[in-house]
């Protein structure tokens, strides 16, 4: 609130000056001041000629601005202006309308009006101020006090609006106006403090400046046009909005900086058009928005997307509308759902691979990623969350890799992240590692199969290698060798026939254990399981297959026991980074 001692100083001089002014010292009065006067206290409004704004200065409606002061402080007696204020649509208005500094406790109605100079009321207190439909050069207004709102909807202007520091107790309302001031800006109302700031369909040439505004409902540019070509456009940074932010349907050429904001509504770009080629587009960085971010319905940045540190309550938006590559940043941007927008991990992880890290001097961002599983799993999208975290674990792996300076280190980061993505999907598909050793197993059934049907497995015990009836079977039955144990000189295998298969007829190996090639390869594979044929069997190296079978029973030995290993360590947690 205004200061007393303020209150009283301002009403002193507002009294000075009316009592230092008389209606005749602006005699000879135009018959357009004439009209005024004459309805000065009917509180209607005061058309001159047809109301309409004028386009020249016809000396019907001409009316000077010390005049109008003059009125608007309150006249003298017998000329006093209606208590609803003065209102004067139509006129044409010559020379500066000064209330600087003044306190006016009345409406100030000047409608379809036109006015020579910027109108001054830097420092006034006024109650409110209509300018609708209005052509002005700009109006300076810097910490002025109103009780309700200004009014510009459909106003011309050619300058600035200038309500830096000003307080409003009502709207600052714009729709439909025009405002040029092309090599600065539009509206400069940096700390602002009001209820609505609507720019409904307004076209700006020139920035808007609204930093440190303070707004108890919504900032609405709803298909406003806004044109400030590579610089900021519209600087809405660090403002507090208890409403919502609107830029439904606008069009802006330029920057759009909501930086360090707090809102309490929502942020709605629906079919937004925001142009800033190179540069930034759309600014939210360290901004929380408790609502909604809308970004949809063939909106369009043209520029960069920064959602850095920024917080939001949900996201709808569509993939047409996402910036482009390298245009997108994400880091440390917590959001809580997606409405009316991708839900799969397809989709988002396009969306998190328009980031571009090494713009910035990064390698890599987790933060986005985890960030992203966080709510797919929040929203009941667990195999999603999953695809998303395993995508995370390999890009934060290959950005490892890329800091290691020793080639040979890198080597190792490679074939460690290589066998942890292949077989453990980096911890997040511990089962993974299962499959693996389901399809090892498969493999030695067949290499083992084919090893017993060429002969190529042969008994792993001492006794029974050096026994005549295996020694024998090595030979045919028209060989004769010599056997010093026994005696006997001639072989006992067929035509044909392998040793083992040899033995396996002969009457002393109906009580050793038969050979199985899948229990053979899951005995093999798993060092924990012990299914007594590794301990009566073992591949023979010495006949045809032999030698490819040895070498894939150890092979498949050493690979049993590190996907086990990797199994417990992918169930346990241990293999993750996070």
């Amino acid at each position: 609130m205004t200061p007393d001692w303020r209150l009283a100083a301002e009403a002193e001089r507002a009294a000075w000056a009316v009592a230092t002014a008389r209606l005749d010292d602006f005699r000879p009065l135009s018959s357009a001041e004439e009209d005024v006067v004459a309805k000065l206290l009917t509180g209607q409004f005061d058309r001159l000629g047809d109301g309409t704004r004028p386009d020249a200065p016809d000396p019907l409606r001409v009316v000077r601005a010390a005049f109008l002061r003059f009125l608007i402080l309150g006249g003298e007696e017998g000329c006093r202006p209606h208590e609803k204020g003065i209102r004067i649509t139509g006129a044409w208005i010559t020379g500066v309308l000064d209330l600087e500094a003044c306190s006016v406790f009345r409406d100030i109605g000047l409608n379809d009006c036109h006015f020579e100079a910027a109108p001054v009321l830097r420092a006034a207190i006024i109650n409110r101020l209509f300018l609708n439909g209005s052509r002005l050069p700009g109006l300076q207004a810097e910490r002025l006090e109103a009780r309700g709102g200004i009014y510009l909807r459909g106003a011309e202007v050619e300058g600035e609006i200038n309500l830096e520091q000003a307080r409003l107790g009502s709207n600052l309302e714009c729709d439909g106006a025009v405002i040029r001031n092309p090599r600065n800006h539009a509206l400069r109302a940096q700390s602002l403090e009001v209820r609505n700031v609507l720019l409904r369909g307004a076209d700006l040439t020139g920035s808007i400046a609204l930093s440190g505004a303070h707004l108890t409902a919504d900032l609405d540019a709803a298909g406003a046009r806004i044109s400030r070509p590579e610089d900021v456009a519209f600087d809405a940074s660090e403002v507090e909005c208890r409403g919502n932010v609107m830029l439904r349907s606008a069009h802006v050429e330029g920057a759009v900086r909501l930086i360090a904001s707090r809102i309490d509504g929502d942020v709605d770009c629906t079919a937004a058009v925001i142009e800033n080629a190179g540069g930034g587009a759309l600014d939210l960085s360290r901004t929380t928005v408790k609502g909604a971010f809308f970004l949809r319905r063939d909106a369009r940045l043209d520029g960069m997307l920064a959602l850095t540190g920024a917080s939001l309550g949900t996201i709808h938006d569509e993939a047409a509308s996402w910036p482009g590559p390298g245009d997108l940043l994400l880091n440390r941007c917590r959001y809580e759902a997606f409405i009316d927008g991708p839900v799969d991990a397809g989709s988002r992880l396009d969306w998190l691979a328009r980031q571009a890290p090494e713009r910035w001097g990064e390698d890599f961002w987790p933060q986005p990623y985890e960030q992203l599983a966080s709510v797919f799993r929040e929203m009941g999208h667990g195999e999603d969350a999953r695809a998303v975290l395993i995508v995370k674990e390999r890009l934060q792996r290959k950005a490892r890799r890329a800091r290691a300076r020793h080639p040979l280190w890198r080597l190792l980061l490679a074939v460690s992240d290589g066998v942890l993505g292949a077989t453990l999907a980096y911890g997040r598909q511990p089962l993974l590692a299962i499959l693996w050793l389901f399809g090892f197993w498969l493999l030695g059934v067949a290499v083992f199969t084919l090893a017993e049907r060429q002969g190529a497995v042969m008994p792993n015990s001492p006794v029974v290698l050096r026994a005549p009836d295996w020694t024998l079977c090595g030979f045919e039955e028209q060989e004769r060798r010599p056997l010093i144990a026994s005696g006997e000189t001639h072989g006992l295998a067929a035509a044909g026939q392998t040793q083992l298969a040899c033995f396996r007829d002969r009457w002393e190996a109906s009580s050793y254990p038969a050979f199985s090639p899948w229990m053979y390869s899951l005995d093999t594979l798993l060092p924990v399981l012990d299914m007594g044929q590794r301990a009566f069997w073992r591949p023979n190296p010495t006949k045809p297959g032999g030698g490819i079978a040895i070498s894939y029973f150890y092979f498949q030995s050493i690979v049993g026991w590190a996907l086990s290993l990797l199994a417990v360590a992918g169930f346990s947690g241990l293999v993750k980074s996070s």
